[in-house]
């Protein structure tokens, strides 16, 4: 059993160019006992480097989704069996679904064609620099509303731009906002992209959101780790962390939602630079992450942190580093689980809530643990569509779905910070 399983070793190799998934395939792994639960966490350590998990090992009766290359399947596949563990297939052929991705993108582009920012296809899967394209046009065509700030730079040099959505007045109550931490969970750069349209074209409009902006400031970074995401269209759809070299490591990069300050290095949290929730060698040793976390600081007058991933659909508080409650455990519960029932409103996608720890397991070293300790009262992680079926692959058709039901439960968030200021 242990021989098979030591064998994938051997089978670890390293494609040059860009990355294919031909054959791989994505299994869903529930485990129904402890001892189940122990073999699945033991495949885990093992092959931590080999094997992709989508969604970590947690609980019982939870679901545990992981990408395995085909190299590896007969091994995987013939240690669940001796294990006697049920698997299922959630994705059959992992390349077959990234060449519709493609196709896709295809139509959703020529943004350098584009006179304004109503032309921009919200629809469908955009690049970087289509991205980047678009914050100009849209500060363009809304200089009294709209301004970019570049709050530092990522590793290769590209500008860490955030939106700023305010009428005006210093030092205002803010609400920070990022998507794309994690690179490739696409449809959440692609929901902010939306978003930041979304409040343009409300403001004025909808009484709430105008009175939100009337009161306070919306502070929107919507490709957060902008190496990463590059790296996901030039060479591989899948990867997720930053892209600075690690010393002594053929291994790039590091977790951003695993390298800030609080809880760093606990459990949850990868020391090897090969793992996908490396934490780095030191808090904020990422530019990405040092750059938000200046920002935020110099600003003093947060009243919300909200980071947004995908997927799993799931809204959830701090902590991730430690089972104690934070002071506000029940404020922030019950202003979740009204805002995952605005958001079922629409389309009837249905999230769980709660704390992080106690929702997928210990996360060490995330943002909105960090962002408690800066006095912030409001902190929250959505993980997005779907719960599965597409993981990290969402079809371009789900995106402005799942940004409009998004957007009701971060106003029913916004809202009543504006009614609750302190």
């Amino acid at each position: 059993m242990m021989r098979g399983l030591l064998a994938f070793v051997v089978l670890i190799g390293i494609v040059l160019g860009k990355e294919t998934f031909e054959g791989h395939q994505v299994l869903r792994i529930v485990p129904k006992d402890d001892f189940q639960l122990s073999a699945i966490k033991k495949l885990e350590d093992i092959m931590k480097v080999e094997l992709d998990f989508w969604r970590e090992v947690s609980n019982v009766n939870t679901p545990v989704d992981v990408r395995v290359p085909v190299h590896s399947l007969p091994s995987v596949k013939r240690y669940l069996k001796t294990q006697n563990i049920k698997y299922s297939i959630m994705i059959k052929d992992l390349q077959a679904m990234l060449d519709e991705e493609q196709e896709e993108m295809k139509s959703a582009a020529c943004v350098s064609e584009l006179r304004n920012t109503d032309e921009f296809v919200y629809s469908g899967y955009h690049t970087l620099s289509e991205i980047y394209s678009f914050q100009d046009m849209l500060v363009a065509e809304n200089p009294k509303l709209v301004s970019k700030i570049v709050i530092g730079l990522s590793f290769e040099g590209r500008p860490l731009n955030v939106l700023k959505f305010s009428t005006g007045g210093t030092n205002r109550p803010a609400i920070w906002i990022d998507t794309g931490i994690h690179s490739r969970e696409w449809v959440t750069q692609a929901s902010g992209t939306w978003f930041a349209k979304k409040i343009v074209t409300d403001y004025g409009r909808d009484p709430s959101l105008t009175a939100i902006l009337n009161k306070m400031d919306i502070f929107l970074e919507i490709v957060t780790n902008p190496d990463g995401f590059a790296y996901t269209h030039s060479s591989d759809r899948l990867w997720l962390k930053t892209r600075k070299p690690n010393p002594g490591s053929n291994c790039i990069g590091v977790d951003p939602n695993r390298n800030w300050e609080t809880g760093f290095g606990g459990p949850g949290s990868g020391g090897d630079p090969c793992y996908q929730t490396y934490r780095g060698p030191r808090p904020n040793s990422e530019s990405e992450v040092r750059s938000i976390a200046a920002f935020v600081k110099s600003h003093d007058n947060f009243k919300a942190f909200i980071t947004i991933h995908s997927y799993s659909q799931l809204l959830m508080y701090p902590f991730g580093y430690t089972r104690i409650p934070t002071p506000n455990r029940d404020v922030m519960n019950t202003l979740a689980q009204r805002a995952v029932t605005n958001l079922a409103s629409l389309y009837g996608t249905q999230y769980k809530i709660g704390s992080i720890v106690d929702t997928i397991n210990h996360v060490s070293g995330g943002s909105i643990d960090w962002a408690i300790f800066q006095h912030i009262r409001y902190s929250y992680n959505f993980e997005l569509r779907d719960t599965g079926r597409f993981g990290f692959l969402l079809p371009a058709d789900q995106i402005i779905p799942t940004a409009r039901e998004t957007w009701l439960a971060l106003m029913t968030i916004m809202d009543h910070i504006l009614k609750n200021p302190y």
